[in-house]
Parts: C-alpha cells; sequence; structure tokens
C-alpha cells in the first residue's frame, strides 16, 4: 500500500521530470536563435530581474561593462582550471578574442534567455521539493534521499556552470558538460522516481529469459548518449562556422561541418537499429499494457520524431523548431530508454 505521503514524493518528482525536459526545451529554443548571450551577466540580466524591453533602459557604457566582467569571472574559472591542471585549457579560455566583443541589445533575444533561466528556476524549486519530501523514506529506502540531495549539489554546479557559458560567450566544450549535466539530473530523477514506484510492489516475472534484453538495453542506452556528445559537437562546429559566415547561407554549414557530421549520421542509423531491436525483444516478452511494452511503443514514437527532426536540420537549413525539436527529443529517447532499462532490470524469469 502507497501511502498519500509516497504518493505525493512521486507525484512531484514526475513533475520534476516534466519540467527538467521543458528546461531542455527552452535550452533548445535559445540555442536555435543564438540568445545565448541575451542575457551578458547571470544571475540577473542587465542588472535587473525583469530584463529591460529597450536600449534607453540601458546604461551608457553597458558593453563594457559587461566585457569587464565577463573576464574577471574568466579568469577565476582559468585559475579553477589550472588547479586541475588544465593550463591550456586556461591559457585558451585568457585569450579568446571573441569574449571580449560585447553583444549588441536585441530585446527577443533578452527574454528569450530570460525564460530560459526562469524554467531553470522552475527545475530548481521542483528539485528542491522533491528533495524534501523525499525523507517520507527515511525508514524504508534511504537512498532516495540520498539521491535526491545528491541531484540539488548537480543541479547547484549546473547553474554555476551555466554562469560559466554565459562569461566564456558560449565555450564550446563548456556547453557539451553543460548538456550532459543535464542528462545525469533526468537520471537521478527517473531512477528516484521508478524506484519509488516499485517500492511496494513485487518484481515482475515472466516465462522468457529477459538477461540478453537487459545487455542490449544497456548497449543502446550507451549508443544514445555516444549519439548525443556527437550531436552536440556538431551544433558545436556549426555555432563556429555561422559565427565565420555572419550567420548567412545557411545551407553550406552542414557541408562544412567536416567528418564528425558525418559520424553522427551514421551512429543514427545505429540508433534506430538498436532500438528496433529492443522493440522486438519487449514485444517478444511483454504483452498486454505492461509498462516496459508502453515504454518501448512510446520510444519508437520518440525516435521517429527525433528522425524527422533531424533530416529537417540536415537538408531544410536548420529550421529553429526542427533545432529546438531535435535536442528535446534526444533527451527524451535517452530518458525512455532508461526507464525501460530500470523496468527490465527488476524483471526476472520464471523457473519452476
Amino acid at each position: 500500500m502507497v501511502s498519500r505521503s509516497e504518493q505525493r514524493f512521486i507525484r512531484i518528482n514526475l513533475i520534476t521530470i516534466i519540467v527538467t525536459l521543458l528546461v531542455i526545451l527552452a535550452g533548445g529554443i535559445v540555442r536555435s536563435t543564438g540568445s545565448g548571450m541575451g542575457c551578458p551577466d547571470w544571475p540577473k540580466c542587465f542588472d535587473r530581474y525583469i530584463p529591460p524591453t529597450d536600449v534607453s533602459q540601458l546604461p551608457a557604457n553597458y558593453k563594457e561593462k559587461y566585457v569587464a566582467g565577463r573576464l574577471k569571472k574568466n579568469e577565476k574559472f582559468a585559475k579553477y582550471l589550472e588547479s586541475m591542471g588544465k593550463v591550456a585549457l586556461a591559457d585558451s579560455i585568457r585569450h579568446d578574442k571573441s569574449i571580449t566583443i560585447p553583444e549588441e541589445f536585441n530585446p527577443g533575444k533578452t527574454w528569450t534567455e530570460y525564460l530560459n533561466r526562469l524554467a531553470g528556476v522552475a527545475a530548481g524549486i521542483f528539485l528542491l521539493l522533491t528533495a524534501i519530501y523525499s525523507f517520507n523514506y527515511r525508514k524504508t529506502a534511504k537512498r532516495i534521499i540520498v539521491l535526491s540531495i545528491i541531484n540539488i549539489f548537480v543541479v547547484g554546479y549546473q547553474a554555476w556552470l551555466g554562469s560559466i557559458v554565459v562569461s566564456t560567450n558560449l565555450a564550446q566544450w563548456v556547453v557539451t558538460v553543460h548538456m550532459l549535466l543535464a542528462l545525469v539530473i533526468l537520471a537521478i530523477s527517473i531512477y528516484t522516481y521508478n524506484y519509488a514506484k516499485q517500492l511496494n510492489k513485487a518484481p515482475s516475472v515472466i516465462m522468457y529469459k529477459i538477461l540478453w534484453l537487459k545487455g542490449f538495453l544497456f548497449f543502446t542506452l550507451v549508443v544514445s548518449i555516444a549519439q548525443i556528445i556527437l550531436g552536440t559537437e556538431v551544433r558545436e562546429a556549426i555555432d563556429i562556422i555561422a559565427k565565420s559566415l555572419a550567420y548567412s547561407a545557411k545551407a553550406t554549414w552542414i557541408s562544412k561541418v567536416g567528418s564528425i557530421f558525418s559520424y553522427h549520421r551514421d551512429l543514427a542509423i545505429l540508433v534506430i537499429i538498436t532500438n528496433g531491436i529492443v522493440y522486438k525483444m519487449v514485444i517478444d516478452r511483454f504483452s498486454g499494457k505492461a509498462a516496459p511494452l508502453l515504454t518501448a511503443k512510446f520510444i519508437l514514437v520518440t525516435l521517429f520524431i527525433q528522425l524527422l527532426s533531424g533530416i529537417a536540420l540536415a537538408y531544410i537549413a536548420f529550421p529553429p523548431a526542427a533545432q529546438a525539436l531535435h535536442i528535446l527529443f534526444s533527451t527524451l529517447l535517452f530518458s525512455l530508454q532508461f526507464y525501460l532499462y530500470l523496468l527490465v532490470y527488476r524483471t526476472s524469469t520464471y523457473k519452476q
């Protein structure tokens, strides 16, 4: 029997997962519209809690002011990298001339980035609520408490890294780490959600062998993570190309990316094949309204939308909507695969 307090935790945890996905969607919109520097400072936006709507609301020296602020923060970050032995990386940040180029004020981009930050705050609040309500499990499942608290620290580090993303003028490798941390936050939330739901249920038992499915699902997860990393690197290469062409001639961007795009495209074929095999293995072992079967069906739908958005990006000159959807559905695909893995992991084969 699930108590009301436990039901409340499960509900808040689910909302947290949904809000986190919305934050990733908002980040995708920011990336696709080039609004990442819409707010040159962090956590405020032009030193305001509510950003300006017109350049007349800004101080005359706002460009010099925020460039100086970024340089100061980057110097601290460079010293942090040096303490970790990343001397070359620290020097590259210190000598990155693009950081000294101020962004022109654009109210549309400013508010797009501001709304992205508000979505991040909402996610932080729900993660905090999840951690608070996790104490309902202090006698039955302490790992839920530990993981929920760890997620708060991960989000705190993610927020700090978000400020570095701004101060380094969207330095490519920082954006990649920022994306991977979002997957970590999602994975922890999905794990605690599933663990809480299954806590009072007996493990599933089926008549068929499940070990191969467990192993292949893990492999599929690794492939998807690799694909997300490659996709982020493709996007980083596109950013460099777009800047060099003053954001013109979009139709030529893909052709200039190089081999990393070919790897990303070819790995997409493997992602399709592995998920198709997973679906076949699941329908061979589960039936009716079993949660693994329903999750596998959602994976196929998500994969189809992801494929369409990828085709649009490659052959229709990077439409902003497709960029945002591509990022969202890549993380949604990972989330569903991880959830399916957790469901299958608790399943065992019936033995007479």
